[in-house]
């Protein structure tokens, strides 16, 4: 399983949100670089990051802290939030991202999403499900679709996706422990898709127990910033 910590950005800065909600923001470092770089120095090979910023704006907005991450660090950065244009696309991948994770796009504007799936593969565009009662959320989660996970990833299943980043709003930033049932249903209905779990995990048993239950991946936030899980554990089960 992937270990992928998580940093979220605001105004260039290393933030966390609790639920999603942009009024419940919590500053962690004024220099996402230098937390990638405590990511990488700990082992770690992997990065989810997102842009806050571009997701409510609806487009690329903090490309310069990504080229500045990936320039300086060695991690594989996967990127998200504000991809909404091949123009946007192009920033992210000139900006040194190796994937991308398409959440809002891949709702309002299949054609596209299925452009970039096709143009780039499935290793390069990741499906960003990000799940509020059961419908999807976009926009930074600040509008909820009339989409369910489900129909979400079955309409890109004969399109090629393999990589689907699954969030439960309600668990994120709550350290209340990831929505197991979830994902154990998800990947008994879609057993050829690679889920990577994502909101809510708070223990390194949380991350084991991902483990054990064969998830392709799993994205770890706010428990690092809070030191419920520390580098030093999750190094060793990189």
């Amino acid at each position: 399983m992937e270990i992928i910590p998580a940093i979220d950005m605001i105004d260039a800065k290393c933030v966390r949100l609790t639920f999603g909600d942009f009024n419940q923001k919590k500053i962690y470092n004024e220099d996402p670089l230098e937390v990638a770089k405590e990511f990488e120095d700990a082992g770690i090979k992997r990065l989810h990051l997102v842009d806050l910023d571009g997701a409510k704006s609806g487009k690329i907005v903090n490309y310069k802290t990504l080229e500045k991450i990936t320039s300086k660090t060695n991690l594989r950065v996967d990127f998200g939030g504000g991809l909404n244009s091949n123009d946007d696309l192009k920033i992210a991948f000139e900006c040194g991202a190796k994937m991308v994770t398409g959440g809002s796009i891949a709702v309002k504007n299949r054609e596209v999403f299925t452009q970039w799936l096709s143009e780039y593969g499935a290793e390069k565009i990741i499906l960003g499900a990000d799940v509020k009662n059961n419908k999807i959320a976009i926009k930074g989660w600040q509008e909820e679709s009339e989409l369910t996970i489900n129909e979400l990833i079955e309409s890109y299943q004969a399109n090629g996706i393999s990589k689907i980043i699954c969030t439960d709003i309600s668990k994120d930033g709550a350290m209340i422990g990831p929505s197991f049932d979830l994902y154990k249903g998800l990947q008994e209905q879609y057993p050829e898709q690679n889920f990577i779990a994502s909101g809510g995990v708070t223990t390194l048993d949380d991350v084991i127990k991902l483990k054990e239950m064969n998830m392709f991946g799993a994205i770890i936030g706010k428990a690092i910033y809070e030191g419920t899980i520390k580098l030093s554990d999750l190094s060793k089960l990189v």
